[in-house]
């Protein structure tokens, strides 16, 4: 049985290991680079850390040094040109809303596999995606999975 191709293909990036494994299945499942949107979610910056009540960690110098690692990214793997989003929120929710925006029809998400307290603390973008999405996800489990 053979899948269709799809048009969109979402993958939100970390800029972990197995997100940049996330961000070359996305190419290879849509045949072409330039079918694959990317996106990396911020959370929402802190009025009380000491960098934002200083005034040297904006929204903004944040953006500026999520787009420089996501060009490395591409240099290394000898892309270019592939759409990059940078949002602020929820990791989960603003992928999926992101997906839905832009009618995707797959979200490639790395799965980081924590469990136990660590997973509670930090939840799960994985299964948020899951959850939320409108289109198929693909799940990648991870290389140094048991």
């Amino acid at each position: 049985m053979s899948w269709p191709t799809p048009k969109t293909v979402v993958v939100p990036l970390d800029f972990s290991d197995e997100s940049e494994r996330a961000f070359k299945t996305a190419i290879d499942v849509a045949g072409d680079a330039s079918s694959v949107r990317a996106v990396h979610v911020l959370f929402p910056l802190d009025a009380v850390s000491p960098g934002v009540a200083w005034g040297e960690i904006t929204d903004e110098s944040r953006e500026q040094a999520v787009r420089q690692e996501f060009d490395k990214l591409q240099q290394r793997l000898g892309q270019s040109g592939v759409p990059f989003d940078v949002r602020v929120g929820n990791p989960g929710l603003e992928i999926t809303d992101f997906a839905s925006e832009i009618n995707a029809d797959l979200i490639v998400v790395a799965s980081h596999g924590y469990h136990g307290f660590k997973r509670m603390v930090l939840g799960s973008v994985a299964e948020r995606v899951i959850r939320h999405a409108a289109c198929d996800v693909l799940v990648l489990r991870r290389t140094d999975a048991d």
